[in-house]
């Protein structure tokens, strides 16, 4: 199964970087992380960091969030986390727009894991099933996350119950992503 989310997720991160190249002769761009270390990091331009996705370098667990919470997490989203070190990445996913989360840098992971431990912390006060986001939407409100019982993608409402199943599973979710490229 890793094998298969890893596969998706480099297939997805190549072709919204050849869109990149497309589209504006370059690698994919970033202004939020301008100057912030990474891996990726291979040039500053115009205030805005070009980067290219790099091998995950940390061992690929997320230990610190399954200590915190003493549970069990979907090896479809360690293995979603511990892939590479990319910047986020917008997408489409059936003409909704996305922004697929990524780790920037080892210093980025440790600040992902203490982010999924507060939202499965919220979960558990609130009596919810326990979700991890992968990605964000246009509504500060909603995320695209995992959840950890089925492994289906959904669309949930946070501090709410209302969740809106997207997919079967994570692969099949990635798949069906589409890039966004445009600058804001």
């Amino acid at each position: 199964m890793n094998d298969h989310i890893a596969a998706a997720l480099h297939d997805f991160t190549q072709r919204y970087c050849q869109q990149w190249q497309q589209r504006y002769g370059h690698l994919p761009a970033s202004a939020e992380l301008y100057s912030i270390p990474s891996p990726c990091a291979v040039e500053n331009r115009n205030e805005q960091v070009l980067w290219q996705p790099q091998p995950f370098r940390a061992k690929p667990h997320l230990d610190a969030v399954e200590r915190a919470l003493d549970l069990q997490l979907q090896s479809a989203v360690v293995s979603y986390y511990t892939t590479q070190y990319a910047g986020d990445m917008p997408a489409t996913y059936e003409q909704q727009p996305i922004t697929l989360l990524q780790v920037w840098s080892e210093d980025d992971f440790v600040r992902v894991q203490e982010n999924l431990i507060g939202h499965l912390v919220m979960k558990r006060r609130l009596k919810q099933t326990p979700t991890l986001f992968i990605a964000t939407t246009a509504s500060d409100s909603e995320v695209i996350s995992v959840c950890n019982l089925t492994g289906e993608v959904i669309c949930e409402t946070l501090g709410t119950p209302r969740r809106e199943k997207l997919a079967a599973d994570l692969r099949t979710f990635l798949k069906l992503l589409q890039p966004v490229t445009e600058i804001a």
